[in-house]
């Protein structure tokens, strides 16, 4: 599977993207009203975007069902949209997080964003309800919940 980058664009949303296995850089454009935007940049300019596709909320869902997203994603997707003070997020721990190697009692993550992290995904492992003593280690992704002031909190105390 590609690497997934994602960029927090402020007052607009979050960027991802990844170069497939032919060299073709896409992206996916999530702003904070829920639109997409799917992203195919230039080959000789990977700032560029060659092409920008606008994708309503039902084109979203049809896109992600033609590529086999399973069901359960898009069902926590709507439940995060009708939610909209609770965030759920799958966030990575990069090499310089000041949290990687901390364990969630050292980090605090839970009393200094009121987030709560509910699992810990590294490589094939996952560590569901993961315990205080339970450590962030560089590549895990966190899966976490909690409000949308929180999850901001927490994606900075992450990212140092």
């Amino acid at each position: 599977m590609a690497e997934i980058r994602q960029t927090e664009l402020p007052g607009v949303g979050v960027r991802s993207d990844f170069v497939t296995g032919d060299g073709e850089q896409l992206g996916v454009l999530v702003h904070h009203t829920g639109r997409r935007e799917l992203l195919i940049y230039d080959r000789d300019d990977p700032d560029a975007c060659r092409v920008v596709v606008s994708l309503g909320e039902d084109d979203a869902r049809t896109l992600a069902e033609l590529l086999g997203v399973p069901h359960v994603n898009e069902t926590l997707a709507a439940m995060q949209q009708r939610v909209r003070e609770l965030a759920i997020d799958w966030l990575p721990v990069e090499a310089s997080s000041p949290l990687a190697g901390r364990s969630l009692r050292g980090a605090a993550v839970h009393s200094r964003t009121g987030v709560s992290v509910v699992a810990i995904i590294r490589g094939e492992e996952t560590v569901v309800a993961p315990g205080a003593d339970d450590t962030l280690e560089v590549g895990d992704t966190v899966v976490a919940v909690g409000s949308t002031v929180g999850m901001k909190d927490f994606l900075d105390l992450l990212a140092g």
